[in-house]
């Protein structure tokens, strides 16, 4: 299946093929104004940094946030830096959804509950991100003989999982709204400043003297809000920024210097990690 690099290319193709489509992300397509549309949408942000505004609820958008949105449901995304967002949008035609439920299995289940605290997303654990990014990843590599049959039956465990974790995260994620709540205001300040200073070093200890707070204190906050630590957030948004860069055409040693890394092995090493392919692997395939 194709992985478009649209929102509206993606919308497009699930409404003309009424089944479904993928959007893969980096940079923000000319803004939206408050807008409702045919489809289904599922939106998992990999970088955060943004807000949604959706049926007149406003959220703070998180790494590893994931959001469902109905046909019915009036949605805007907010800019709030200008930094690179990172995300992965699925289209979903929904009569195509619903041929795939079953009397015991609504796979609707997650775009029509509205009963609870935060009735459109889902803050998914580590190892729920990794498993939602292994079916996209399942998704965009079909090909060949029986490329249909398997991209419906990965589509349909996608959503069996979704639909769980929807679930399960209901209580769990009213608690951390209340959480997020109280130290709301501090953690977008920090992250605002990491976002507008990402290619300058930046450490816990630079960042607890700027905003006045201990070290341990500005860990616990941010690490509870944003669901993982300063350093792996730092380093996630930049290997985000390196990856649009390079896909700009940028050099890896132009891109290294640009995202902040305090060293050119350093910066290797990390994307490799992170990407799974070298930086110069990456921009010979997405240039």
């Amino acid at each position: 299946m194709k992985e478009h690099s649209s929102c509206h290319q993606a919308i497009q193709s699930c409404l003309d093929t009424k089944s479904f489509a993928i959007a893969h992300l980096y940079s923000d397509e000319k803004p939206m104004s408050m807008h409702i549309h045919d489809s289904y949408e599922i939106y998992f942000s990999i970088s955060g940094g943004k807000q949604f505004l959706i049926d007149n609820r406003f959220y703070d958008i998180r790494p590893g946030d994931i959001f469902f949105i109905n046909q019915f449901e009036s949605h805007y995304l907010t800019q709030i830096d200008q930094q690179v967002h990172e995300r992965i949008l699925l289209s979903i035609y929904p009569d195509f959804l619903k041929n795939l439920s079953t009397p015991k299995t609504d796979l609707d289940y997650c775009f029509h509950l509205r009963s609870i605290p935060s009735p459109h997303r889902v803050r998914l654990t580590e190892e729920e991100q990794k498993r939602f990014v292994y079916f996209i990843h399942r998704l965009s590599s079909a090909s060949g003989y029986g490329a249909d049959i398997t991209e419906r039956a990965v589509f349909s465990e996608l959503m069996v999982f979704l639909n769980k974790a929807f679930h399960n995260h209901g209580e769990t994620d009213a608690k951390l709204e209340e959480t997020e709540h109280s130290y709301h205001g501090q953690v977008d300040e920090i992250l605002s400043y990491i976002n507008q200073n990402i290619a300058k070093p930046l450490t816990i200890e630079d960042l607890s003297g700027h905003f006045y707070l201990s070290s341990s204190y500005l860990c616990r906050i941010f690490k509870s809000t944003t669901g993982m630590t300063i350093n792996k957030y730092i380093t996630a948004k930049r290997i985000t920024l390196s990856k649009a860069l390079l896909a700009e055409g940028l050099s890896v040693s132009e891109t290294c210097e640009k995202c902040g890394f305090n060293d050119y092995s350093n910066f290797l090493k990390a994307f490799t990690k992170a990407v799974g392919i070298s930086p110069k692997k990456y921009a010979q395939f997405n240039s």
